[in-house]
């Protein structure tokens, strides 16, 4: 009986033995976590660089009258959209290896919505390159150049606000975010008044069609810019909600 139980016991403690001396893998997870995040960082500013060099260049070529610049605009786009490729598959390396949780999922999430919307923003700078071309040897109306410029100089700023709020996590720049977008839509609305009256010369006219569609180009950057702070606005709270709704039309508070 003695035997027994020493030989129980002394199993008990081999396996107790046996258990500690498995090693923890968790600081290694972590670290590395860590890392594939901080890359993850890098990687959406320098999408958000790639762009917002596109946007600029393409209103540039626009309201500059700089053709030129049109086929740089949009062999750019591959560049960007390499990068968005890159962010979704080292997004999904890391759910599906790593397993991240609480903050760490929020931002993952927020990301690839961010990732996204830099995407959609590359698309429109590539659709008003386009556009320019084609419109590149009509008469233009320069005052209607200058409401172009003046709302992509707004959209701009806002696309540099709403990365600056992603990167430091700022809660009270994205929420001036609406405020910013709203001379936008309100320019956009008024544009075409200012293009009805060029009925009477029709290549002016068909110059101002494609500028109206070039006005829209702007408006929906714009969006993607008050987009992206809503998801910086969930990373930051935990809790989505859309700033601006057609069934609230005051916005909401967080």
């Amino acid at each position: 009986m003695i035997k027994d139980g020493s030989a129980r016991a002394a199993g008990s403690v081999a396996g107790r033995l046996q258990i500690s001396s498995i090693p923890d893998s968790t600081p290694h997870i972590r670290r590395r976590l860590d890392t594939d995040l901080r890359d993850l960082k890098v990687m959406i500013r320098t999408m958000g660089v790639a762009a917002q060099t596109m946007f600029e260049r393409s209103l540039d070529g626009i309201t500059g009258n700089h053709p030129e610049v049109f086929d740089h605009v949009i062999a750019s786009d591959d560049e960007v959209d390499d990068h968005y490729m890159e962010i979704e598959r080292r997004i999904l390396d890391v759910l599906s290896l790593q397993a991240p949780v609480a903050s760490d999922l929020r931002f993952i999430t927020a990301l690839l919505h961010v990732s996204l919307h830099l995407e959609r923003v590359a698309d429109m700078s590539v659709n008003i390159a386009k556009i320019g071309s084609i419109i590149a040897h009509l008469p233009r109306n320069e005052s209607v150049v200058t409401t172009i410029k003046e709302m992509g100089g707004i959209a701009l700023r806002m696309i540099e606000a709403s990365m600056e709020a992603f990167a430091n996590r700022d809660l009270e720049l994205c929420l001036t975010l609406p405020t910013m977008d709203d001379p936008v839509d309100r320019l956009n609305r008024g544009i075409i008044q200012e293009i009805l009256p060029m009925c009477n010369d029709m290549r002016l006219l068909e110059w101002g069609m494609q500028i109206h569609v070039v006005a829209r180009q702007v408006e929906r950057v714009a969006d993607h810019a008050v987009d992206i702070a809503e998801q910086t606005a969930f990373l930051i709270t935990g809790e989505f909600r859309e700033f601006t709704d057609a069934s609230h039309p005051d916005g909401v508070d967080l």
